[in-house]
Parts: structure tokens; C-alpha cells; sequence
């Protein structure tokens, strides 16, 4: 939610990053309010590689993603 609290983590490792943000879906995801994104970040940009929204995973892509039917 915009404006809402935030956590924000930074791992080295892609397996860790992405065991925390399962671990953070299974926590807090079934919170419809609850947006949870891995991202990586390059020189000057950010790409999303996970997402949860609205109570379920999202697709990135260039459109700026589109829910998953899990």
C-alpha cells in the first residue's frame, strides 16, 4: 500500500532472496493489502522478479506485470 510501512532487505545471495520473499508471502501475504516484490537493482534501474499483490502472484513484464492464475 503507498504510504504504508515498509521493509526493505538487500541479499547477496539470488537462493536466500528468494527463500526470504517466499518466507514474507507465507508471513504476510494473505493481507490483500500486502505487496511483497523481489527485485534486483542494476546501475540505474530495478527490475521486479517476484511479486505478490492483491493476495496472489504477479507476473513482471514489461507492462508492468499481470496476475498469475496461482
Amino acid at each position: 500500500m503507498a504510504g504504508g510501512p515498509m521493509v526493505i532487505g538487500e541479499w547477496a545471495d539470488d537462493t536466500t532472496a528468494r527463500r526470504s520473499w517466499r518466507d514474507w508471502v507465507g508471513l504476510y501475504g494473505s493481507d490483500e493489502k500486502v505487496v511483497i516484490r523481489l527485485t534486483q537493482e542494476a546501475a540505474d534501474s530495478e527490475h521486479v522478479l517476484l511479486a505478490w499483490e492483491q493476495g496472489r502472484a504477479v507476473e513482471a513484464g514489461s507492462d508492468g506485470g499481470h496476475q498469475s492464475g496461482s
